[in-house]
């Protein structure tokens, strides 16, 4: 999943920035950070784990109440850039994650129990998904009473509509687990209208008997298949109210909250949806009467305000956001400004990727990955707060880690090896060692932008920045024909597999406009070892996707390492209920409330 500009989600947490199936959960207890970057990541390792599936009991609401909720009262909500996108369809990137279990509903759902174990639930169908024929077939029984915001009732009618859009080419932002399974690498050629026509998916592929059931059948087994319809670029879009392009303006919720209004990029208002019933939903709650999203208001903005917490900053929250760096002392300082925190190692590895159609030397990509300062780049955000130093692509939490594959030599020279990089530059040319670097125009972005332009210079780079807006800039990036040399990334494992960062962002059968493949990585070994390891058992294939990994970094190296993140988040002093989400690896909005 991305990873959002404003926190370095592709989520794509979009860096800019994605939905991630992790386990772990840290109820929040007010502590400080801790700075032991070991034992950090020791604790990120536990979120690992596998996520176990539940059955219909799990998956029947309503879900357990939080101690102390009150209802009542409109959260505010500080944000720096606007959401990506709010076609649940287009969401792969951790802002519009975030929102989406607020407002849209899948057939199954990520549910947390505040001690480390995450499941996945039915959420509107009845339990996680029953598989058969050697996990090549899932089935789906949809819960009674479930609704969209309008009172229409959702049907399997609804849920292979929603499948079959994502063929559609407007919808290119989002993920392609499920389409390519269905239908292979070229899957819109299986379905080129999404189904907006008379032509739809055969029953050998989608089958919906009757209203209330849905049938998957694969060519292959598909175990992951509950954690893949968790995620939110696969929630309901209802078909009688589908506007194609212009769903984003206004989605259909099916949430416990749906938008009242909605100024692009300026501010955002949720209410409640009376029509969502907590009797079908095992994880939400409806505690506060609505949210109140405020764009445009700087990290630095955001974390003065909480701390302070005066007035409206009371009942305020950091959505994506992070305590800003040079306010950090500031706010552990103070015990009480310190306990209305929360933490977390998140999933995601920030690197700088490398468009292979422009940056064709590999001395010059070597030289770049041996020049780079992730100590000063981590300095910007936070330091130990903020982040650790990535030796690899693989991030602590995921399984497989290996803390000491270091093949830049990261963990000796976090400030970057300068010597090695002039000496892999000798006799490139001139017009080789100018880059084109896009940087997200977000008050993080401008700390990487000075970063990587004083690393690069340093070493005889010539670099040419260029601001991208921070709420497109995925969008941008995405696109095959894009301008740019180099761009930080972020991602983050979408459930605990290997396969869920290789394939996405490596896989060069999904080169092309919209795809995380960032750095358009077309190299063909690559393509046997995916297509290898996702025909293996898990020990088997953890095996070949580590080899895809060495791979893919010393024979090829398609992006720079430079560090793992860390959340750490500040909210008002009436907020209750407030914890860190291994899932979303921000504050947790499900059981949020205020207190008076």
């Amino acid at each position: 999943m991305k990873l959002t500009s404003r926190r370095a989600r592709a989520i794509v947490v979009a860096i800019a920035a994605g939905s991630l199936a992790l386990t772990g959960c840290s109820e929040n207890k007010g502590t400080s950070s801790n700075k032991d970057s070991k034992k950090d990541q020791k604790e990120a390792s536990a979120q690992s784990k596998a996520v176990t599936y539940a059955d219909a009991a799990a998956s029947t609401g309503p879900a357990k109440e939080v101690p102390g909720a009150k209802p009542g009262g409109t959260i505010t909500v500080y944000q720096e850039s606007g959401l990506s996108h709010l076609d649940p369809g287009q969401i792969y990137v951790s802002d519009a994650g975030q929102i989406s279990n607020l407002l849209f509903r899948g057939l199954t759902n990520f549910a947390e129990d505040g001690k480390g174990n995450t499941s996945v639930v039915g959420d509107i169908a009845t339990d996680a998904g029953k598989s058969s024929d050697g996990g090549k077939t899932w089935t789906y029984t949809l819960k009674d009473g479930i609704k969209d915001q309008n009172g229409n009732e959702i049907t399997s009618a609804d849920v292979r509509h929603t499948v079959e859009r994502q063929f559609a080419k407007f919808i290119f932002d989002g993920p392609t687990y499920l389409q390519t399974w269905l239908a292979g690498p070229d899957y819109r050629k299986a379905l080129p209208d999404g189904g907006f026509g008379k032509k739809h998916l055969p029953d050998t592929m989608l089958e919906t008997p009757d209203e209330k059931t849905v049938v998957f059948h694969f060519d292959k087994p598909r175990p992951d298949l509950p954690q893949t319809l968790a995620m939110a670029g696969y929630s309901i879009v209802p078909e009688k109210t589908d506007t194609k392009e212009k769903y984003e303006k206004a989605p259909v919720a099916l949430g416990p909250y749906k938008i009242a209004e909605n100024k692009a990029g300026k501010s955002l208002k949720l209410v409640k949806n009376e029509n969502w019933d907590p009797k079908t939903d095992a994880v939400r709650h409806q505690y506060v009467d609505g949210y109140d999203f405020q764009f445009g208001v700087t990290e630095s903005t955001q974390t003065k305000r909480l701390i302070a917490d005066q007035g409206g900053a009371k009942n305020a929250i950091q959505f994506t956001g992070s305590v800003d760096a040079t306010q950090i002392q500031d706010v552990i300082s103070d015990p009480a400004v310190n306990k209305r925190t929360i933490k977390g190692y998140q999933p995601y590895v920030m690197q700088l990727t490398f468009n292979l159609d422009r940056v064709k030397n590999k001395k010059v990509r070597d030289a770049v990955a041996y020049a780079v300062n992730s100590k000063s780049l981590i300095a910007g955000e936070g330091g130990a707060y903020g982040g650790d130093v990535a030796p690899n692509l693989f991030a602590p939490t995921l399984p497989g880690y290996e803390p000491t594959y270091d093949p830049f030599g990261r963990l000796k020279t976090p400030q970057g090896n300068i010597a090695k990089a002039q000496e892999l530059l000798k006799g490139v040319p001139d017009a080789e060692k100018k880059l084109v670097f896009a940087y997200s125009n977000s008050e993080a972005g401008q700390k990487r932008k000075v970063a990587v332009e004083d690393a690069l210079t340093k070493v005889g780079f010539d670099v040419v920045s260029k601001e991208v807006d921070a709420a497109s800039f995925y969008e941008q990036i995405g696109k095959l024909a894009n301008p740019y040399d180099i761009y930080i990334t972020g991602w983050g494992q979408d459930w605990p597999s290997a396969g869920t960062v290789v394939t996405p962002i490596y896989d060069p059968s999904q080169v092309a406009d919209g795809s995380s493949n960032y750095s358009h990585l077309k190299d063909p070994k690559v393509q046997d070892l995916i297509n290898k390891a996702l025909t293996q058992e898990p020990t088997e294939a953890a095996k070949t996707w580590r080899e895809a990994h060495h791979y893919i970094i010393e024979k090829i190296n398609p992006a720079a390492p430079l560090w793992y993140t860390k959340q750490f988040q500040l909210y008002g002093s009436n907020i209750g209920g407030a914890r860190y989400s291994a899932e979303s690896s921000y504050i947790d909005l499900n059981n949020l409330f205020l207190k008076s």
